[in-house]
């Protein structure tokens, strides 16, 4: 079934918007439709928190409770999904939510412009976990930023919260909430709004009909990214894919030799996957973004966007992943080594999409990744960088290196392992590995370092690799 409508749930009903402007925020809406001003606009391009809302999905005929930033989140995405709001928290009654009482009594609040962004982002994770440990909190609200209090009072609160605070009106109008989405779920959306045209199918092949009669529009998936154009460069977005309604494409498959990662799998879902096999892959995922970011954003979505920043990419690369796409017509595999051209730039032809992504699973080998930024939670890189050794009786057999940050693209140091491949570990091979660095790379100046300062950093992280591995002890120790 194909709608001109969206429908979501709030407030224990249906609501459905007809045509809406695929362009308008929900941060947006929130403010200016639905007049709740709790939710703030901060950064508007997910960076602060301000904004965050809680929505509430149907998986498995559960409701599964996820924070996003809603100033880079489109309306029409809203669909088949359940928007909870700061001031949805209050009982009717107007006893406070056990976030909010622990907020209060802790003193988590001083000017209160952040507060709301808070309280969901905390919300989100009483809903998620039955254990409150500082390691979960402290991530729960990495994506919050805080210029008042410290965000010790805010800690303070997050460790109080106990699993009975679950049972709240949510938990308790659960079956009636499971029915209202049920109601209006796995429907398709197709809206016409004056000059704008957006998509949301449910099926691949539905997806492919779409694609071959508009050819030129744009894909969708998290839009951690390309909601930007609308929020910063004030640009509109004529016709728009939103990916992540084909439930299909949301899957991660093991087969022993590689794992496959659907397209709109949420990169939250793949970093507690990917620990088990390659646990510094989580590390940095987790470093990649916000949980408000990483429950929007996919590997798909990082990997199409080509910017030379993109965290997974140099670990992908260092894996030796391929890339599965698709048009309406047939199906082609890429290594990611091949798929990024330039700038920005990739194979991706128009009309084509990613499917999935394949990466090989190597069970001798040492995977390592490290993420340097200005700031530790939820930053962009200035550099990242990704090893894959296979060692025998010391001596290194096998060698893949990748660095993001060092160059137009994500880019393979090949005359670096080229040093490295079938040497033993010691400081003479780490220097000429070293110098050799300077020859696969130029980094450029910008905003977030020196082309100096990278070219240095770049070193370091491959002494720090060999180091590790040369002691045995695998420590991983943050960069």
């Amino acid at each position: 079934m194909t709608s001109s409508f969206i429908s979501f749930v709030h407030k224990d009903q249906i609501i459905e918007i007809k045509n809406p402007n695929p362009n308008e925020t929900l941060l947006n809406y929130i403010r200016t439709k639905l007049k709740k001003t709790g939710t703030k606009e901060g950064c508007a391009e997910g960076g602060c928190g301000a904004c965050t809302v809680v929505l509430a999905e149907l998986k498995n005929n559960e409701i599964n409770y996820k924070a996003i930033n809603s100033c880079i989140t489109l309306l029409p995405t809203l669909q088949g999904k359940q928007l909870i709001l700061v001031e949805d928290l209050i009982s009717k009654d107007g006893t406070l939510h056990p976030v909010q009482e622990a907020m209060v009594k802790y003193h988590g609040s001083q000017c209160g412009f952040c507060t709301p962004g808070f309280v969901m982002a905390l919300f989100s994770m009483l809903k998620k976990y039955s254990k409150f440990k500082d390691e979960i909190i402290k991530d729960s609200i990495s994506g919050n930023l805080c210029r008042c209090t410290g965000y010790q009072p805010i800690i303070k609160a997050g460790r109080s919260l106990k699993s009975k605070n679950k049972i709240d009106h949510f938990s308790k109008n659960i079956k009636n909430t499971i029915n209202l989405l049920k109601k209006i779920n796995n429907k398709s959306i197709k809206i016409y709004n004056n000059d704008k045209k957006y998509f949301a199918p449910v099926y691949v092949q539905e997806l492919k009909k779409i694609i071959k009669k508009n050819i030129d529009t744009l894909f969708l998936s998290g839009g951690t990214d390309l909601s930007l154009s609308i929020t910063k460069e004030r640009k509109d977005i004529n016709s728009i894919i939103y990916m992540n309604s084909i439930r299909e494409l949301n899957y991660i498959k093991n087969n022993n030799k590689y794992i496959e990662v659907g397209a709109t799998t949420p990169l939250i879902d793949f970093e507690y996957y990917i620990k088990k096999y390659y646990p510094d892959f989580t590390k940095i995922l987790k470093r990649y973004g916000s949980p408000q970011i990483r429950n929007a954003g996919t590997i798909a979505g990082n990997i199409a966007t080509a910017s030379p920043i993109g965290d997974c990419l140099p670990l992908l690369i260092s894996l030796n992943a391929q890339v599965i796409l698709q048009d309406y017509k047939k199906t082609k595999i890429v290594l990611l080594d091949n798929f990024f051209i330039s700038y920005r730039k990739t194979v991706l032809k128009k009309g084509q999409f990613i499917h999935s992504i394949r990466i090989p699973l190597f069970e001798k080998n040492i995977f390592k990744a490290y993420k340097v930024s200005k700031r530790f939670d939820d930053d962009i890189s200035s550099v990242c960088a990704a090893f894959n050794l296979e060692i025998i009786k010391n001596k290194i057999e096998v060698i893949r290196i990748a660095y993001g940050g060092m160059a137009a693209i994500p880019k393979r140091a090949k005359l670096c392992e080229k040093i490295l491949l079938n040497s033993f570990i010691n400081d003479e091979t780490i220097n000429k590995a070293k110098e050799a660095l300077e020859k696969d790379f130029k980094p450029i100046n910008d905003m977030r370092a020196s082309g100096l300062y990278r070219i240095e950093v770049a070193k370091n992280l491959l002494e720090k690799c060999c180091v590790e591995i040369k002691q045995k002890n695998l420590i991983g120790l943050y960069a």
